[in-house]
């Protein structure tokens, strides 16, 4: 079978890609501002893809900025879901007519910044959650995570970035997961550690953690996202968990099953 052929032999829920459009507000970054990858250049980067939806994460360039992200949603459809950020003033309105447009979480960047700071996680992932359903995704540096375990094992629904990105702190990441919060498998190119034997840790750990993403456009990534990715997952787990990986947990989490 072609590699084009086993892309397309897994359903897929893309659970971490970004929508750049230049159209809307972006704000540099230290310095850095990415190039556009707009719902039109993301689906035809993932064409050869049996594309079951995905979610859309507001990046550190986005900041607090949700017209970007309602276009992308109203552009990609009722299959996609949004991570945005938020202030920690938000009203209960907001929210609630964010998750009307298909919104499903609320990102804290604790590695480049660009959304609320982290001493609002517990109250704001508390918060969303009861009024939403929404959960928070972090994305930090497993080295961090020791300080964060008893916060996070304690939150009703989390997930967290890129394999936790460090070799260092994967063992808290290992007990997270085992917690229940959730890992996606994204970012491998981003990583200090073997993928494969990560992947297999951390599905033993807990078969319901892994979320695969591809990643897409992969800003300030070392290397950025390839299709060998998707087919690692497959490789490395088998069929039974690759669905899991590539489409079941992810879309269950983002109450995007369908």
């Amino acid at each position: 079978m072609s590699d084009t052929a086993r892309l397309n032999s897994f359903p897929l829920f893309d659970s971490h890609f970004h929508i750049i459009d230049h159209r809307f507000p972006l704000t540099p970054n230290n310095g850095y501002l990415p190039a556009d990858l707009t719902c039109d250049n993301y689906r035809s980067q993932t064409s050869a893809y049996d594309l079951r939806g995905g979610a859309i994460v507001s990046g550190s360039f986005q900041a607090f900025d949700q017209s970007y992200l309602l276009n992308a949603l109203h552009t990609l459809g009722p299959l996609f879901v949004g991570v945005t950020q938020l202030p920690a003033s938000v009203s209960d309105q907001e929210i609630i007519d964010l998750d009307s447009a298909g919104v499903r979480a609320v990102r804290f960047n604790l590695k480049r910044g660009g959304s609320e700071d982290v001493r609002h996680l517990d109250a704001m992932a508390r918060r969303v959650f009861d009024l939403a359903g929404w959960h928070v995704e972090l994305y930090v540096d497993s080295r961090e995570l020791d300080g964060l375990f008893d916060t996070l094992v304690a939150l009703p629904a989390v997930s967290i970035d890129h394999l936790g990105l460090a070799q260092k702190g994967f063992d808290t990441l290992l007990k997270l997961a085992e917690r229940g919060v959730r890992v996606k498998a994204t970012g491998f190119g981003r990583v200090d550690f073997d993928v494969p034997s990560a992947l297999r840790a951390l599905y033993a750990a807990n078969p319901h953690a892994l979320m695969f993403g591809t990643d897409l456009p992969s800003t300030r990534a070392p290397r950025p996202y390839e299709a060998s990715d998707f087919l690692l997952v497959a490789e490395t787990l088998g069929e039974e968990a690759a669905r899991a990986v590539l489409y079941g947990n992810a879309a269950e989490f983002y109450r995007a099953l369908r």
